[in-house]
């Protein structure tokens, strides 16, 4: 597997420095919706069980823009280094907001009627795609029940 990296790197791609932006531009406290452009591919998956899957540049930005909306102190950042191997980045986050925005009807378990000031925060962790330099799939294992849970989705046992 080091010959691949080193094949990576003679690309003049460091999978883990793209990761980190995408971390911290899409999924950070300031989302700037640009680095979609910049560094995702332009049919690029990103999935999770909260929401449904989306795919390509302008879906994933419509999928951001509504969920900052109606979260609009949304953030999540990283709770460990990250893990690189070949065309692969492993990350564990953790993260969430308050919902004080607009009614959100995104989540798979059911929909906010607008500004119920419910808080989520839960954890996660994410496995991405990358070729050429660009994100081709984020693919994510979030803890859906407590944040569905803490929104008033799932009722707790």
């Amino acid at each position: 597997m080091q010959h691949r990296e080193a094949l990576h790197e003679l690309a003049g791609y460091d999978n883990k420095a793209i990761v980190g932006r995408w971390f911290t531009d899409f999924w950070g406290k300031t989302c700037n919706l640009s680095v979609v452009d910049e560094i995702a591919a332009p049919d690029m998956l990103l999935k999770y069980s909260l929401h449904e899957p989306r795919k390509g540049r302008q879906d994933i930005k419509a999928f951001m823009t509504d969920f900052r909306a109606a979260f609009p102190d949304l953030n999540f950042w990283g709770t460990a280094d990250l893990i690189a191997e070949g065309d692969y980045v492993v990350g564990q986050w953790e993260g969430g907001g308050t919902h004080t925005g607009p009614a959100f009807e995104d989540f798979l378990a059911g929909g906010l009627s607008a500004g119920t000031g419910r808080k989520m925060h839960f954890t996660g962790v994410t496995v991405l795609k990358l070729k050429d330099g660009r994100i081709i799939e984020e693919i994510g294992l979030d803890d859906g029940v407590t944040a569905l849970t803490q929104l008033g989705l799932l009722r707790a046992a």
